[in-house]
């Protein structure tokens, strides 16, 4: 049980550190242009406003995903209840190996997407 119990908050990790840099991204982005914290792409950081663009959209999009991710990550967990600990790593690995595609892939697809639709190659 005390396994369960540490695979359940390893997985709750990645789900929450989304909601939570999500909220601060929406409400207080990084306010300029670096290259150390924030969401940095090419297109990101090519203007001011893509980068705040940026940060609001990518944020939201971490926001709701990682409310998402929350539930499941419980629920998907469930499933290893009283289980032997060979099926209980296995399990939350794969969970942590799909939140993290989750939290890479779309994200960057999608906000790259909206910033090539809202503004142009120079970043305007």
């Amino acid at each position: 049980m005390g396994f369960w119990i540490f695979m359940l908050v390893c997985d709750l990790l990645i789900p929450l550190v989304m909601i939570c840099i999500g909220t601060r991204f929406v409400k207080n982005p990084p306010s300029r242009i670096n290259s150390v914290y924030g969401y940095r792409t090419a297109r990101s950081m090519r203007s001011q406003a893509a980068w705040d663009f940026a940060h609001r959209y990518c944020g939201k999009l971490w926001r709701t995903m990682g409310w998402v991710m929350l539930p499941l990550s419980v629920l998907a967990m469930l499933l290893a209840l009283g289980q032997d600990i060979d099926f209980t790593s296995f399990l939350g690995g794969a969970v942590a190996v799909i939140q993290c595609v989750i939290m890479f892939v779309p994200t960057l697809v999608l906000t790259e997407r909206a910033l090539k639709q809202q503004f142009d190659s120079n970043g305007r």
